[in-house]
């Protein structure tokens, strides 16, 4: 593996590469093999005794899951990595390979659907407690602390809602109470946050997301402290939620545009804010680099552009939401985010349809929730069909 740290973020997610076999080929090649070979018995002995760093199978490691890591590590300054089938699989090994029965896991309310699931319904079977904070009043974050409790969890910012916390003021938390600290960077990417240098000890992501950044493979990745990632790779290599040599393949080559993408979407999707602001459809509108952001002042500190991500509140609630995807005409309608195309969801009626109305209060899902994930076409005419939807969403 060519690790060329000596340069900048921007130059490793291009020329972190697999070494070039003899065909001497300038773009990687993909290594679709489920095994590998060795010379002799002996070579094969040690491999296996963990004395050589060679492949064995490709669920345990493969030379193209190899480069997309060494990129993710190298973007995130983190000492190592893992990359799993998808953002849920490296969320879920976070939590399994680091937690154990007895436990107690303290994870804030606005966290994403399926981890939602996977904390309320599935930690507990496993004798693993879970306790709920309020991104929005982080003093009461260090009272909710047990004697048991072994990793907090976040999104920040986080999803759908776009509420954002200070890392620096967590980790601290964290490592006064020898706590380890999950981060998940999947809305801001590496290129505009980076949780390690403000205090975390795993970032976790969704590659499926603006990583690719063009709706096409699935992907996750956990990075951080060597130690911690070392139990997840034990984990994962025996539970097999192993990333794709494929679709690691597509992802190393995504990163290499992910840079000047997440300038265009994070430009876009505040020109998006900026104009949507004031709309008489709308009660509120929000975006990281708002001004009008609750949390705006931690954003600018802790991040370097708000991302691709818009929301803003109907004030028709549920009904208004349902006419205003039915009218749009450039906006995809469809169950993701961070595509090149731009998308709008509406949680109320959709991901988050079978919570109650108090349940999705909970999580920060209002009535006339829209999400949009701007994508890279003209700002203009993405504005142009949202204003135009909101007219006839009334």
């Amino acid at each position: 593996m060519q690790k060329e740290n000596q340069y900048q973020p921007e130059t490793n997610a291009v020329r972190i590469q697999t070494a070039r076999t003899d065909e001497m080929e300038h773009s990687t090649p993909l290594f679709l093999t489920s095994s590998f070979c060795y010379d002799n018995a002996e070579e094969m002995r040690a491999t296996f005794a963990d004395e050589t760093d060679f492949n064995i199978y490709s669920r345990f490691s493969n030379p193209n899951v190899d480069e997309f890591v060494s990129k993710m590590v190298s973007l995130e300054g983190a000492e190592a990595g893992y990359a799993t089938a998808s953002g849920m699989s490296a969320v879920f090994a976070s939590f399994m390979a680091l937690l154990k029965t007895g436990d107690h896991l303290l994870s804030a309310r606005s966290i994403f659907g399926s981890t939602h699931t996977v904390v309320t319904k599935f930690l507990p079977k496993w004798g693993i407690e879970y306790s709920y904070f309020d991104m929005n009043d982080p003093a009461s974050i260090e009272a909710m602390i047990k004697p048991n409790t072994k990793m907090i969890f976040v999104e920040t910012p986080s999803n759908p809602g776009l509420e954002i916390i200070d890392l620096e003021l967590l980790a601290g938390i964290a490592n006064k109470h020898n706590i380890i600290l999950n981060v998940d960077n999947c809305f801001a990417t590496p290129v505009l946050q980076r949780p390690l240098e403000l205090g975390a000890h795993l970032v976790t992501h969704s590659a499926t997301k603006w990583i690719d950044g063009q709706g096409r493979v699935l992907g996750g990745a956990v990075v951080g402290r060597k130690d911690l990632i070392r139990e997840i790779y034990i984990f994962c290599r025996s539970s097999g939620p192993a990333m794709s040599p494929f679709n690691a393949w597509v992802l190393s080559k995504s990163m290499e545009t992910l840079f000047v993408r997440m300038e265009r979407h994070s430009q876009s999707a505040l020109t998006l804010a900026q104009a949507l602001e004031g709309n008489p459809h709308l009660s509120m509108v929000r975006y990281p680099m708002l001004p009008s952001h609750p949390q705006y002042e931690i954003a600018k500190k802790q991040m370097s552009g708000g991302g691709g991500i818009v929301c803003f509140e109907l004030k028709g609630g549920i009904a208004s939401g349902v006419k205003f995807l039915n009218a749009l005409k450039l906006l995809s309608l469809t169950a993701n985010l961070g595509d090149s195309r731009s998308i709008a969801s509406h949680p109320a009626s959709t991901t988050h349809a079978k919570l109650t109305d108090a349940e999705r209060a909970n999580v920060g899902i209002t009535p006339g929730l829209i999400r949009i994930s701007v994508g890279l076409e003209n700002v203009k005419d993405i504005l142009a069909d949202i204003e135009q939807a909101l007219d006839q969403s009334k």
